[in-house]
């Protein structure tokens, strides 16, 4: 049966269009099965109404003809339980709708199984057979189940294709057809999808050895040399945009085209006889596999760079030279697999948002994207990409979600939140240098998470007080090496020197889980559950105290340096370090050095620590929460995989009363704590962390301007009165809108991100999914 299924999915894997993927089904589980008839029926969104769309038994004239209400017959009966029902005699059942069109009164042996895609109820599944005699066994009952399940993705992606192209299954035009990612970057792009293809086709390249060597090397030596001028040309286009920090992400093509790094290998391949391109496709494949086999996101996300390489350096093998694409004036630019090279392509100012099938927020991409300020969604798993080029799209980089052919309802309401975001924007900017501090008094610290030179300087202009993150692994991951402590140095004096005297709290290397570097490969089962964080640079001492020298010496003359530790669950973890750190303290002060020993803290992201708050105080001199990973832990949910998406919620009650635990704990013992995460940049997240008595509040910098304005508008007695309240509820969901509600009343309602209030046509249309995940 595995065979049978495995052969079923490829066949519908290649289907050109829904219909033959339903007909194939249909034909193939009937012989599988062995019986006389197996039909599909869809669930038409749009009438709420089951259609017959292939069968093979019944008569083919009642194909897309035949429907049944929701509810109705015993097709309407398995799609309401979402369950398979199997019966011996179909027409004694009471829920028996007979229609004289199909011919199936000849039929009494019915088994149907629903097809169900992330929730949403696609269509029944149904086989049946004449002998009354005959029930289904528990077997092919399973068979039919798996085929399903197997199968709804296949025919999600499918309806998609069909939708999308403006056609329901009723053959009527639809509109607002959304699918569902992740977030790559913030933002609401309004515009006409540009679908970019790779260059060339690796995979079609066939092995073939030469025998004149040395002209395939000077061939590849050409290549080599027109793909890195290119890279340098993508970086020159979008130098404007970018600080050095975040141009130095082309350094890592540029070092990936090094003669002893990728070019190297290819030439020695091509010295044993293969023809380059062959030699190119055999390296390329190789880096592509060891890196996708890597169970961490950020390694796996490097495959694309070299995949993205190798069809560059095919193309000039092959004379194919660059693609001649058409930009419009507002350029959504979609992919299967974006790369950074591809967004240098775009004319400077035409490109207004992103969309890849691939990839996540730690995309190179999705920097770039950030740092751009391009909104970006990725991860878009069953979205069908080429039937996008020519669309008009409206990118929510706010939600991780995308609509093609939108009404004029539905422009409308993005096209209102772009106007309201840059004219909140220009108003807010007069309080970057006002306190953040409440109506009755009660004084906030409002401080930035930062990683590249691009997030300080936007940090300063919207007012930021310090930095209460800085994410010291971004230094770690342009490089192709370990930095030296002089490299370390000076990355960390910039950030020191440019908010000083505020403090700038550093995070010692965090790798692991989500991020992780191409030179120190961790291949981990569940790598958030594994090596990461203090764990690793505990195991290896030779680069925690390099890093922690190199903050030090950076820090001479300013001394506005906290250090703060990472995935910390154990006591033990914190006096290891601190042994370490006053080690390279009284190192560094005897080599002459006038420095400070500068603040200790600790983060707190992992459940343990929450339960050992006042122990770990006794050793530190301040807490941090990192919001997203705690609530990632608390909820067992990885906020990066669409799958599960939306079970990551900040204010889900568990999350809201371990957050109140832990700053109610440090307070009892005089010890300061800070949060950082998307709740503290969320306003109403924001209201209630103040409320709960968090000293400080850091976020990215984009949120601090109006989570400064709610703060200076609101009293402390409101914004506790509020935590009372939600505190009682029992739902995340019915806690946002409880707080988003009061905002509101408030006054804050322009400062809600899309999404939350969505003109009644499109919350409509997000009900009816149409046709997207």
């Amino acid at each position: 049966m595995l065979s049978t299924l495995r052969t079923i999915v490829q066949e519908v894997n290649g289907a050109r269009d829904l219909q033959e993927a339903l007909d194939i089904i249909v034909s193939r589980v009937q012989h599988a099965m062995n019986t006389e008839v197996c039909s599909v029926y869809l669930l038409d969104p749009d009438s709420n109404r089951y259609i017959l769309m292939a069968t093979e038994g019944l008569y083919k004239k009642a194909v897309g003809h035949v429907s049944l209400a929701h509810s109705e017959g015993l097709i309407g009966l398995v799609g309401s339980r979402e369950e398979p029902i199997n019966l011996e005699d179909a027409t004694a059942h009471p829920r028996y709708r007979y229609f004289p069109e199909t011919g199936e009164e000849r039929f009494r042996s019915f088994l149907g199984v629903p097809i169900i895609h992330h929730r949403r109820v696609l269509g029944v599944l149904v086989v049946q057979q004449r002998e009354s005699s005959r029930c289904f066994d528990e077997g092919e009952e399973a068979f039919l189940v798996t085929i399903s399940a197997q199968l709804a993705g296949v025919i999600a992606h499918s309806e998609a294709t069909g939708a999308i192209s403006g056609l329901s299954l009723t053959g009527q035009e639809a509109q607002d057809v959304s699918f569902k990612g992740v977030a790559g970057a913030p933002g609401v792009a309004i515009g006409k999808g540009v679908v970019v293809y790779p260059p060339a086709d690796l995979d079609a390249v066939p092995d073939k050895t030469v025998e004149d060597v040395a002209a395939e090397e000077e061939l590849f030596r050409h290549a080599v040399s027109a793909v890195r001028e290119d890279i340098q040309l993508v970086a020159e286009r979008l130098a404007p945009q970018l600080r050095p920090e975040e141009q130095a992400l082309f350094e890592v093509y540029l070092r990936m085209l090094d003669d002893n790094a990728l070019p190297g290998e290819v030439m020695h391949r091509i010295a044993e006889g293969h023809w380059a391109q062959g030699a190119l496709k055999q390296v390329v494949q190789q880096y592509v596999r060891h890196f996708e086999m890597m169970g961490d996101l950020y390694l796996r996300e490097r495959a694309v760079d070299i995949r993205d390489l190798g069809r560059r350096l095919l193309s000039h093998l092959q004379e194919g030279g660059p693609q001649d694409v058409a930009y419009p004036e507002q350029t959504v630019l979609v992919s299967d697999e974006l790369t950074p090279a591809m967004l240098g392509e775009v004319p400077r100012g035409q490109l207004v948002g992103l969309v890849s099938v691939r990839g996540s927020s730690n995309s190179h991409v999705a920097i770039l994207a950030r740092a751009m300020g391009v909104p970006t969604v990725m991860g878009m798993i069953d979205m069908p990409v080429n039937q996008l080029d020519g669309r008009d799209l409206i990118v929510d980089g706010f939600e991780g979600q995308i609509y093609a052919s939108p009404s004029a309802d539905l422009r409308s309401f993005y096209q209102e939140i772009c106007d309201e975001e840059a004219a909140l924007f220009r108003g807010l900017e007069e309080l970057r240098d006002k306190p953040c501090v409440t109506t009755d008094g009660v004084r906030v610290s409002l401080l930035v998470n930062t990683g590249l030179m691009t997030d300080v300087v936007r940090s300063l202009s919207h007012g930021a007080e310090g930095i209460g993150l800085y994410r010291t692994e971004v230094p770690f991951m342009i490089n192709e090496r370990f930095p030296s402590e002089q490299e370390q140095r000076e990355y960390y004096r910039e950030q020191l020197e440019a908010f000083a005297p505020n403090e700038v709290t550093m995070r010692t290397l965090d790798i692991g889980g989500d991020k992780a570097l191409t030179y120190f490969p961790i291949s981990e089962e569940n790598p958030f559950l594994g090596w990461r964080g203090i764990r690793v640079t505990l195991d290896h001492p030779e680069i925690f105290l390099v890093q922690v020298r190199a903050m030090l010496k950076a820090s001479e003359g300013l001394n506005n340096l906290r250090i703060m530790l990472p995935m910390i669950s154990n006591i033990s973890e914190v006096e290891e370090s601190l042994h370490l750190i006053y080690r390279v303290y009284h190192e560094v002060r005897e080599e002459g050095y006038d420095i400070q020993m500068p603040k200790v803290g600790v983060m707190i992201e992992v459940p343990a620590a929450v339960y050992q708050i006042r122990e770990l105080s006794n050793r530190v001199d301040f807490l941090s929460v990192g919001s997203n990973d705690l609530t990632q832990y608390l909820l067992a949910v990885d906020r990066n995989n669409p799958r599960v998406a939306s079970l990551y919620h900040s204010f889900h009650p568990a999350v809201l009363q371990a957050l109140l635990r832990i700053v109610d704990d440090a307070h009892a013992v005089g010890t300061p704590v800070s949060i950082c995460g998307e709740l503290a940049g969320d306003p109403g997240g924001a209201a209630l962390c103040m409320a709960m008595g968090y000293d400080a509040l850091s976020m990215n910098a984009a949120s601090l301007p109006k989570v400064k304005s709610v703060i200076r508008s609101i009293d402390s007695a409101w914004a506790r009165q509020l935590l009372e309240d939600v505190l009682e509820l029992d739902s995340p969901h019915v806690i946002k809108s409880c707080v988003d509600l009061a905002l509101r009343n408030a006054g804050f309602g322009r400062y809600l991100r899309p999404g939350r209030a969505l003109p009644e046509a499109a919350a409509l249309s997000q009900v009816r999914q149409s046709r997207g995940a």
